[in-house]
């Protein structure tokens, strides 16, 4: 089977990427900032079903240091890594600098090692921010305005994506790309070590004050790792764009509706009350984790994920199933405590 590195192989996404990976027999390679997560990242995967043929790597993304033997000798490269913020930064180049030039120290180190193919996990939100509400699904032809009112996430990620192509028109040679553009990913994490998008369920679990009107995009984290691994293997991915997201967008209160149906008593803080926008505006001043949502209040944005189940044949999971999957996990490493 190939060899394959993984970027970011202690994060949510990575971790299932590699699971997915080992699980097929592949070998596999991961990169992490610190040698010293390489224990705690095994242990994760351990007990997730599956650790051997996995080596670790030290590397970081804004530094040139430790690429080059990362990727030598691999057929296949997973960027995944990709700085994602809890608050918002002092200064966007905080974001965009790591992201934009990490990507492409990746994508060289892999061009002159001889990968074959690299797919690299983008976003949603280089594809449907700064653009008036529309009725119809943002498709991959669409790319967001980063002049418009956007965070510095989704700038950092766009400008990224934009990047990548660049680099592949110009000096890419005959190594292919193939993007994977997931929306709010959601299922179940392995270990303790969470990403930053697993803080909504969380905050609704621990009894957040109440819902704003947020709507977010829903995919099941196995079912985007499924999608990396299509990708990365199909002739039809080259070269192409691909969007990952289960339905239409759901507002918080009714992924909460979703918790409290199904959990039942475990969900007992989440909360049932809505909040008005201008209190979320009013919140935002004092809590800088707050200030990032206000762009977002009242706005639906859907995209569609009909490219990837045509071309690939990707099938994801009901969306309300990789909300329970993550609440569950949560409960389960004791990320979110629930009294008996």
């Amino acid at each position: 089977m190939s060899t394959v590195l993984v970027t970011g192989g202690s994060g949510f996404v990575g971790s299932h990427i590699i699971l997915q990976l080992l699980k097929a027999d592949h070998v596999v390679r991961t990169t992490v900032r610190s040698l010293s997560r390489e224990a705690d990242v095994r242990a994760m995967l351990t007990n997730a079903g599956a650790a051997n043929r996995l080596s670790f790597f030290a590397a970081n993304l804004e530094r040139d240091d430790g690429w080059d033997d990362a990727v030598s000798g691999c057929d296949l490269v997973m960027h995944v890594a990709s700085p994602i913020p809890v608050a918002a930064p002092k200064t966007e180049d905080e974001l965009i600098v790591p992201a934009r030039d990490g990507a492409l120290r990746v994508l060289r180190a892999a061009r002159n090692a001889g990968v074959k193919r690299v797919v690299f996990t983008s976003t949603c939100g280089a594809i449907y921010y700064g653009h008036p509400a529309q009725t119809e699904p943002f498709d991959e032809t669409c790319w967001t305005d980063i002049g418009g009112e956007v965070s510095a996430y989704v700038r950092s990620k766009a400008i990224a994506e934009r990047a990548l192509w660049d680099f592949m028109a110009t000096e890419g040679g005959t190594m292919e790309l193939a993007v994977i553009n997931p929306s709010g990913i959601f299922g179940p994490v392995l270990g303790r070590d969470f990403s930053s998008s697993i803080e909504i369920i969380k905050r609704l679990m621990n009894g957040m004050p109440g819902c704003p009107m947020i709507y977010f995009g829903v995919v099941d984290v196995r079912d985007v790792a499924d999608l990396h691994l299509r990708a990365m293997t199909n002739p039809a991915a080259k070269g192409e764009r691909f969007i990952a997201v289960t339905g239409k967008a759901m507002w918080m209160f009714d992924i909460a509706t979703v918790l409290r149906a199904r959990l039942g008593s475990a969900a007992r803080n989440v909360p049932t009350r809505r909040l008005p926008n201008w209190l979320v505006r009013i919140a935002a001043r004092f809590d800088p984790s707050m200030r990032q949502l206000l762009p977002l209040l009242g706005v639906v944005r859907n995209a569609t994920s009909a490219k990837a189940e045509r071309l690939l044949g990707w099938k994801p999971r009901p969306r309300e199933d990789a909300i329970i999957a993550n609440a569950e996990s949560l409960i389960k490493f004791g990320i979110v405590k629930v009294a008996p």
